[in-house]
């Protein structure tokens, strides 16, 4: 997941939340795109599911002329790499973190 908030008169929001099946997926496609209130809904969304929202306007500009259900292009996957990484080392933190709990 990725927000932007544009720096021009009307800082337009921009959101876009993306999946990835690391067996099934050959790269990580967009599964939802919004601006302004329906980027703020998707962030809200993403947030109450436990999903880490990140910030990246470059990221954001790239993937924002992409159509839902479209593949990321190959310029964007050293961001959606590096995004993934943090994910999947923050879920193994939490995993860890509930199992001492138990």
């Amino acid at each position: 997941m990725t927000d932007d908030t544009r720096n021009n008169d009307k800082k337009e929001k921009v959101a876009i939340a993306l999946e990835y099946e690391r067996d099934t997926d050959p790269a990580p496609k967009i599964v939802a795109t919004g601006k302004n209130e329906l980027a703020e809904k998707i962030i809200a969304i993403a947030k109450e599911h436990g999903v880490e929202v990140r910030q990246d306007r470059e990221l954001a500009e790239i993937l924002s002329v992409l159509e839902v259900d479209s593949l990321i292009p190959f310029e964007a996957y050293a961001s959606v790499a590096e995004i993934l990484s943090y994910i999947y080392r923050k879920n193994r933190e939490k995993m860890d973190g509930d199992s001492e709990k138990n």
